[in-house]
C-alpha cells in the first residue's frame, strides 16, 4: 500500500508524519520493523521518529508517536509541535487546539513561525549529585550540568543510560552549560540511542533543572539546542512546576509517498 507522508523537523529533531485523521488508511504494514526501516538514514527516509495524526472524539486530534527503533514512545515535545503545525495546515485546527498524546492532553497555539506547546505538569525532581538531576517531563530525563559540551556525548550518556538504575526502562540524558542568555544543551535520546539535534522534553527538563538550582524565581529560559533555539515558559509550584510551555519553530521540509509493502 502506498501512503502519503510529510517530513518535519523542530530545531533539527526530525520526524515522518502520516495523516490518518479520516481513519481511511490501512496501516497494518506499519510494524516495529518497518518503522525502524523508514527512520533509517541510509535505508529509509531518515528520522528521529514517526507520528500518526488520528481523529479523537474528545479532542481536536490524537498524536501517536514511535521512536526510530519502531517502538511506541513516551511524549515527544518537538514532535508535538510539528504535528500541531501539520494539523493547522490541513485545516483540522485553528490557531489554538487541544490534542491527546500518550502522557495525556496538551494545549497548543500557532503563531508566526512559532508553535507553543503546553507540557504536562512536573511534580518532583530528584537530586542525584550536586549538578545532576532526574525528572519526568512526559519522558524521563537525566540532566547533568557540565563545564563545556565538547565531549564524547554517547560514551558519557551510556554510563547513565545503561547503568543498573536505568538500563531496563531507559532514560534520556542531557548535558547543559550556562550561556549569557540561557543555557546550551546536547541530548542523548533513548529509543534513538544516539544524540539528536534537539529534544523538546529534554529542553524542558533542562530548563527546569537549571532554574531550580541557579535561578528559582525565573519563569522563562532560552535554550540553545544543537539544531536551533527553543525556549521554555513555566510557573513554580511547591516542589514542581505548572503552566509549562515549550516554544519554538516547526519546519515542514518535504512531502512524499511510502510503499509499505516494499519496506522489510
Amino acid at each position: 500500500m502506498i501512503i502519503d507522508f510529510v517530513k518535519y523537523h523542530g530545531a533539527g529533531n526530525d520526524f515522518i508524519l502520516i495523516d490518518d485523521y479520516d481513519g481511511q488508511l490501512d496501516l497494518t504494514g506499519l510494524t516495529e520493523t518497518s518503522i525502524n526501516r523508514l527512520c533509517d538514514r541510509r535505508f529509509g527516509i531518515g528520522a528521529d521518529g514517526l507520528m500518526i495524526l488520528k481523529n479523537h472524539a474528545d479532542y481536536d486530534f490524537e498524536m501517536v508517536y514511535f521512536n526510530s527503533d519502531g517502538r511506541a514512545s513516551s511524549m515527544c515535545g518537538n514532535g508535538g509541535r510539528c504535528i500541531v503545525d501539520m494539523a493547522y495546515r490541513k485545516g483540522i485546527i485553528a490557531e489554538s487546539c487541544s490534542f491527546l498524546a500518550v502522557d495525556g492532553p496538551h494545549k497548543a497555539t500557532v503563531g508566526a513561525g512559532v508553535i507553543e506547546l503546553e507540557m504536562s505538569d512536573v511534580e518532583t525532581i530528584e537530586d542525584k549529585e550536586s549538578n545532576e538531576f532526574f525528572l519526568d517531563t512526559g519522558s524521563p530525563h537525566y540532566v547533568v550540568l557540565v563545564d563545556n559540551l565538547k565531549m564524547d556525548l554517547v560514551g558519557e550518556a551510556h554510563k547513565i543510560r545503561y547503568s543498573p538504575l536505568y538500563k531496563e526502562a531507559g532514560t534520556n540524558v542531557n548535558f547543559i552549560v550556562p550561556k549569557s542568555d540561557g543555557i546550551e544543551i546536547r541530548t542523548y535520546e533513548r529509543g534513538v540511542e544516539a544524540e539528536t539535534l534537539a529534544c523538546g522534553t529534554g529542553v524542558t527538563a533542562a530548563a527546569l533543572a537549571y532554574t531550580r538550582k541557579y535561578d528559582p524565581e525565573a519563569k522563562h529560559l532560552n535554550v540553545k539546542a544543537q539544531g536551533g533555539n527553543l525556549s521554555v515558559r513555566f510557573e513554580k509550584k511547591s516542589d514542581g512546576w505548572t503552566n509549562i510551555w515549550l516554544i519554538g519553530p516547526a519546519q515542514r521540509v518535504y512531502k512524499g509517498t511510502i510503499e509499505l509493502d516494499s519496506i522489510a
